[in-house]
């Protein structure tokens, strides 16, 4: 029976006997309350975990690029622990019998020992390796998908500006390592790096000796790329990674058109616990791939090389493939020199060598710029562009591709001549007219291509996807049924933006503007970016297209605008497996 409130209890006391077992534990948690308390760890982790991303293939080329960093960062540190940045000379007395004996720098000597004496060194090696070509290449062409959807686009310029930043360190970090075991074949490399430095006008002497602690190939020269190689590089790719995730989660993740797509939601999947155990898995997955291609396919076996000798040079040498293309431009260049008091000018060397990679700096910062100034554009973009709908921009890219494979090509000039058995001089002669008119071809083929394909997405639009039955009419015509659209498809073929053709301003006789517009300069080019786009159908248009299929027996489609603005209104989305 329940005593009243307030009712003292008078019964005698006894003492309760509590079972050891029955006793209350430590809760385990206590740790992570503590630093909750202090560090708001809780209320952060809620808001990341449940961060949605998009689902495509195509993002998972970003994720390649970090994961092999990754296996980079694991496999630098063995690396580390034996390689020697020493550029003093000893004799050799490893276990390699066709160079023992042989003078070499004690850092190609511990490369080799790392190779055939330290356990799983040439595997690690090989996994180095192959990870940093990975690594560049992912980056690449993770930039090629950022420029050809408009990824760059409002809000993302500096998210854009961080990933020329990356890849450019990438390039300088690939060299660095690629430079230390001090072999023939980086030797090689080295002395052509030391060219482009001295074909700097007026400095290009001080440069080289502030580089290479004089004249080249001096002993001081391993030694500082190593350093630049782990610490230098290395932190600050960790620092602009750090920075590019931490804007791709502020911003929110970009995402192709789609049904309920919008500029102000993501439809995908959380990050717990969906996407985390994808991106831990395809970690494995990268590293099972880098593994076994260190396994199965040999690169870079210094030991053929020999150690490097200023007096010698390797036949039909070859930089690493994101290098090649600066050594083709040098040599198919005309030798074009200045000789002025007692300086020469090396343009032959400075302009297709330093001019080449600052001129695609200039331009990889500028574009998103220069194309937000022509198209008057800034408005946010989180939706992407499908490249057909932006044919200049994508035919511009492919243009560019077309001429670094152009010059990727000529650095191998002496290897197609010798394969091929053709002339040397008729190949150089052919390069330096085909790294002009290549790019300018591609450049129009892919502009049909996509204005072709943008003509396709109306005609199925307008008629529906073509079914492949055939049936007579009762006038004995052949007649190919159109199967109507899907809401889904009619909404990806409809939701890229349009920019209108504008005129140039002109003014009347007292200065007065007669018709407004844009400057002459840039409606010129307005007109050479969007002029060949193709329109959008209209509403009405699409009424009429479907009326037209119901006569025909065809199921009439809904209209693609209401389907749209039912969703238009969505601030947010929930993501798929809520």
């Amino acid at each position: 029976m329940a005593r009243p409130t307030g009712t003292a209890d008078t019964s005698p006391a006894v003492e309760s006997q509590v079972p050891d077992d029955a006793a209350p534990k430590k809760s385990s948690s206590g740790p992570l309350i503590w630093a909750d308390d202090r560090l708001g760890l809780a209320k952060l982790g809620k808001a990341g975990l449940r961060k949605v991303f998009p689902d495509h293939w195509s993002f998972l080329l970003g994720e390649i690029a970090l994961y092999s960093f990754i296996v980079l960062l694991i496999t630098g540190v063995f690396l580390t622990i034996w390689f020697k940045p020493s550029m003093a000379e000893i004799d050799y007395q490893g276990s390699y019998q066709l160079l023992r004996g042989v003078p070499m720098s004690e850092a190609f000597a511990s490369t080799l020992d790392i190779s055939f004496d330290i356990r799983g060194g040439l595997l690690v090696r090989q996994i180095h390796h192959w990870a940093a070509l990975l690594f560049v290449a992912a980056a690449m062409f993770h930039m090629l998908r950022v420029f050809f959807t408009g990824a760059f686009r409002k809000p993302r310029e500096i998210n854009w500006l961080i990933g020329v930043g990356l890849f450019m360190m990438a390039m300088i970090e690939g060299f660095a390592g690629y430079s230390l075991p001090d072999d023939l074949l980086s030797g090689t490399g080295l002395r052509f790096a030391d060219g482009l430095m001295r074909s700097i006008p007026l400095i290009g002497t001080w440069v080289e000796f502030f580089v290479f602690n004089g004249e080249f190939p001096g002993t001081a020269i391993v030694p500082r790329l190593y350093m630049v190689h782990i610490l230098l590089v290395p932190a600050l790719l960790l620092g602009l990674i750090a920075a590019h995730i931490s804007l791709v989660v502020y911003h929110k993740h970009t995402q192709y058109p789609g049904p309920g797509h919008t500029e102000k939601n993501v439809v995908g999947y959380p990050m717990f616990p969906v996407y985390m155990a994808k991106a831990g898995g395809f970690f494995f997955v990268v590293f099972g791939v880098i593994t076994l291609m260190a396994t199965f396919m040999q690169i870079n076996p210094v030991w053929k090389y020999g150690p490097y000798n200023p007096a010698q040079v390797t036949a039909g040498s070859q930089p690493d493939w994101y290098m090649g293309w600066l050594e083709g431009a040098v040599r198919i260049m005309p030798n074009w020199e200045w000789h002025i008091g007692h300086t020469t000018w090396s343009w032959n060397i400075f302009l297709p060598g330093v001019g080449l990679m600052g001129i695609l700096a200039v331009i990889l910062v500028a574009w998103p710029f220069v194309e937000r100034w022509i198209t008057g554009d800034t408005a946010e973009h989180h939706i992407l562009d499908r490249p057909r709908n932006v044919p200049t921009r994508t035919a511009l890219g492919v243009a560019a591709m077309t001429g670094y494979a152009m010059f990727q090509l000529a650095g191998g000039n002496d290897i197609i001549a010798t394969h091929f058995h053709l002339s040397l001089n008729a190949i150089t002669y052919f390069m330096r007219a085909a790294v002009f008119v290549a790019p300018v071809i591609a450049y129009h083929i892919t502009k049909r291509i996509c204005v072709s394909l943008q003509r396709a997405d109306l005609e199925r639009l307008e008629h529906g996807s073509p079914s492949g039955e055939i049936v007579r009419s009762p006038d004995g015509g052949f007649v190919e049924k159109h199967e109507p659209l899907s809401h889904e498809e009619a909404w990806r073929l409809t939701q890229h933006k349009e920019y209108p053709v504008l005129d140039a301003t002109v003014t009347g006789d007292e200065g007065i503007p007669v018709r407004g517009g844009v400057s002459r300069r840039r409606a010129r080019l307005l007109r050479w970016f969007v002029g060949s786009n193709v329109a959008k159908p209209t509403a009405d248009q699409i009424k009429g297209a479907d009326g037209h299929r119901s006569v025909e027996g065809a199921e009439a489609r809904p209209e693609v605008e209401s389907s749209r603005s039912e969703d238009a209104g969505a601030e947010e989305r929930t993501p798929i497996g809520h």
